[in-house]
């Protein structure tokens, strides 16, 4: 087992993923760079250099999961931060970009396989990820989970009448909603062991989940998770939060 602290996360061969990757090693971790597809995986890692490696996990392939499972178990011997960033925003079609895709975000029209597809990623797959590494986070001295929330998921702000965000609340939003209460579901299981869990916003970044219309740096949006990922044994679990501090469920 190694000394050096060891931190998976997913979705990150780009975007805000690969910027938490970036600064998470920049501290000294070794960092694994999930990636659908690895050959991406690996170009982000030797893009940022030092301890960062790729490794192939599909947030929605069981498979996928469970041998990329035993691959840090068999290297590493235990996990120490898991940052739960694969997301969708729509549908993954050829030709299905954003904005036109967002259709798929009326919860009164849009087609249960594109609700189905979005939730697979962005709430099934960070729970089956999050099981799966569980044991191995268990074997750290002191787990780490961090799931990429969103304060376009807020129950609370969405439902202040003259917020005109209220009128994009739909698939995506409901998604992340789901992942607030996952969080707090896995922390409260998980509140009598080492390990923390919390849900952090990046802010509106600019991603390709919004087509790069978003307002704040990879760099800005990256902050919070990295925050959360590194928390000594007084910090948070089962919180949701900004840069700004705690933010309404």
């Amino acid at each position: 087992m190694t000394d050096t602290k060891v931190a998976l996360v997913t979705g990150a061969n780009q975007g805000i993923g690969r910027q938490i990757a970036a600064d998470l090693a920049a501290q000294g971790l070794t960092v694994l760079i999930g990636a659908r597809d690895l050959k991406k995986g690996e170009t982000a890692a030797q893009s940022i250099g030092g301890s960062v490696r790729a490794l192939q996990l599909d947030v929605t392939d069981p498979a996928s999961i469970r041998a990329a499972a035993r691959h840090i178990s068999g290297t590493f011997g235990r996990l120490d931060v898991l940052v739960n960033n694969a997301g969708i925003s729509h549908p993954q079609r050829a030709g299905n970009g954003f904005p036109d895709a967002m259709d798929s975000n009326n919860l009164t029209t849009a087609p249960m396989e594109d609700i189905r597809e979005v939730w697979e990623t962005n709430v099934f797959g960070l729970i089956a990820v999050s099981q799966a590494m569980l044991p191995l986070l268990k074997a750290a001295p002191a787990g780490r989970i961090v799931n990429l929330g969103s304060t376009g998921g807020s129950l609370s702000w969405n439902s202040t009448p003259d917020n005109p965000h209220a009128a994009m609340f739909g698939t995506y939003s409901t998604s992340k909603a789901a992942v607030h209460a996952v969080t707090l579901a896995f922390a409260l299981s998980l509140r009598d062991t080492a390990i923390k869990v919390n849900a952090a916003c990046p802010g509106f970044t600019k991603t390709a989940l919004n087509n790069f219309r978003g307002t704040r740096s990879v760099e800005e949006g990256a902050r919070e998770p990295v925050r959360l990922a590194l928390i000594g044994a007084d910090g948070p679990t089962g919180t949701f939060s900004d840069e700004d501090g705690q933010v309404a469920w």
